[in-house]
């Protein structure tokens, strides 16, 4: 891996993760009145023109601590039970809703590694809410300061890292790409796995900017794939220059995503 991660600023790069990426926040400086009236408008506009007329809801208020519910649920593990719960619908409503929210690209359910090599291996997928600006509305970090030292922030720096490797292989017309999370019973886990051909990438994301050799420990795991070989891996982080972590193992800027 090579690339120079010139000025790097960590508050602006927070302050971007908070902010979002629609366009029309983009088009001139705008302060956090102007950030939560957009957010406020679109979700409004979102629920008429495209929610209700798909799926005749007559529950709005339901359909908002979903969407809520959803949005604090980015970057773990979906559980069905808990959002039905949470909003007080049944599983089969919320699996309708969740999926009118996925066809309208508001999220990405990313699919766990496998290949029936491993029966131990998890089978949910992992959510991930693709604007953190609309999402850190949503729960209500109203700064980026809030978000920075909320209880989200992992997840939400981990839903923007996703969400930016997501979109290069939109960008390059490849609308499914071979991404995949790993989990197993015995609490290994990789947050991001990258299929190319016969290779897997391993990817940890974290918010540190001293990434350490133990959290790319299950790394390991990979090696024990059948038919499969361990490409580089890599620690997205807020580093400011790319660094080797271990034989194999780079240490990566999110500046450079």
């Amino acid at each position: 891996m090579q690339g120079e991660n010139k000025g790097f600023d960590y508050h602006k790069t927070i302050e971007r993760i908070h902010k979002g990426f629609f366009p029309e926040l983009h088009e001139s400086p705008s302060d956090l009145r102007d950030w939560g009236d957009y957010y406020s408008s679109y979700f409004q506009t979102y629920i008429e023109k495209d929610i209700k007329d798909v799926l005749q809801i007559q529950d709005e208020v339901a359909f908002i601590k979903f969407v809520k519910a959803v949005a604090a649920t980015t970057g773990q593990e979906l559980n069905y039970r808990n959002l039905a719960e949470i909003c007080g619908k049944n599983a089969m409503t919320v699996k309708a809703w969740l999926s009118v929210l996925e066809s309208s690209g508001l999220v990405y359910l990313l699919e766990p590694y496998c290949n029936n090599f491993n029966k131990r291996l998890i089978k949910s997928p992992k959510l991930y809410f693709l604007d953190t600006g609309l999402a850190c509305w949503l729960l209500g970090w109203n700064t980026p300061e809030q978000l920075a030292n909320g209880a989200m922030w992992g997840h939400i720096f981990e839903s923007f890292v996703f969400t930016e490797i997501l979109k290069s292989y939109y960008n390059d017309g490849i609308v499914k790409p071979s991404l995949f999370y790993y989990r197993d019973k015995d609490k290994n886990e990789i947050d991001l796995l990258i299929e190319d051909g016969d290779a897997l990438y391993p990817i940890e994301i974290k918010t540190t900017s001293d990434p350490t050799k133990a959290m790319v420990k299950s790394f390991r795991c990979v090696a024990n794939i059948p038919n499969k070989k361990v490409g580089a891996g890599a620690v997205i982080c807020l580093a400011k220059e790319p660094l080797p972590l271990t034989d194999g193992v780079w240490i990566w800027p999110v500046g450079l995503v």
